[in-house]
């Protein structure tokens, strides 16, 4: 497996409040995670490096080379939940902190699939022989009013309401986190990213430049030079890994 990945600032914002990393666990395990921080200057950058580090530390911790992918998933969702409980009460300490909290997409990759977790509205794609699969589901209020029919997908790219989620870590005492279980086959490439990427390029348009691309290891920075053409107003962050 090989891994890239890269976050800007965007060519608005003053502050990059997205964070990630790429860990290998075990000769055939690797980690992804993305985090969008949310909360304010002061705070979103502090609630994504935190949820990213407690989160990776407990995969670390527990991560063992044997495990099945439900062994896996049961391990992601603990690791969210300790993440979860570290931003949570650190949103207490100070009012500069209060109401901070973020997003959390993360994959783990085995031979044969990748498990994935996600909190919020950063994302997780597969791209296989089929093309593109969105694997994960938004936790905004635009993806509720796109399911109830009230708007469509287009339009939830530009509603004034894009930026709004419904569910993010740190925010509550407790969190509750969707897990995916999908089969991997070589040649795949699982790829993460914050909505800084995502609200600028359709999906046709990341799988082009995933699939089409002449060099996977400049496959991140492509991306990034699209969505900063497009005017970035948020971080852009996105991770990519192939098998």
């Amino acid at each position: 497996m090989d891994a890239w990945g890269l976050t800007d600032l965007g060519n608005v914002r003053k502050q990059n409040q997205d964070f990630y990393d790429i860990v290998t666990l075990h000769p055939n395990q690797l980690l992804l995670v993305v985090c969008d921080g949310m909360g304010g200057a002061k705070s979103g950058n502090v609630a994504s490096r935190l949820a990213t580090e407690v989160f990776v530390g407990e995969v670390r911790r527990t991560a063992r080379e044997d495990m099945n992918a439900g062994q896996v998933g049961q391990m992601l969702r603990d690791a969210v939940s300790l993440a979860n409980q570290a931003v949570f009460e650190q949103s207490k300490v100070s009012s500069d902190f209060a109401g901070m909290g973020t997003t959390l997409v993360a994959a783990v990759l085995l031979p044969d699939r990748a498990v994935i977790a996600n909190v919020g509205d950063s994302r997780a794609y597969i791209f296989d022989k089929d093309g593109i699969r969105f694997m994960t589901v938004d936790h905004s209020l635009v993806e509720l009013m796109v399911r109830r029919g009230e708007i469509t997908r287009e339009q939830a790219k530009t509603h004034p309401s894009k930026n709004l989620i419904t569910r993010a870590v740190g925010t509550e005492a407790n969190v509750d986190c969707d897990l995916y279980n999908q089969e991997l086959h070589p040649g795949d490439a699982v790829l993460l990213c914050s909505d800084g990427l995502s609200n600028e390029m359709a999906d046709q348009e990341i799988l082009f430049e995933v699939v089409h691309g002449v060099q996977k290891d400049g496959c991140c920075q492509r991306l990034l030079d699209i969505a900063k053409g497009r005017g970035a107003p948020d971080n852009v962050t996105v991770v990519l890994a192939t098998v």
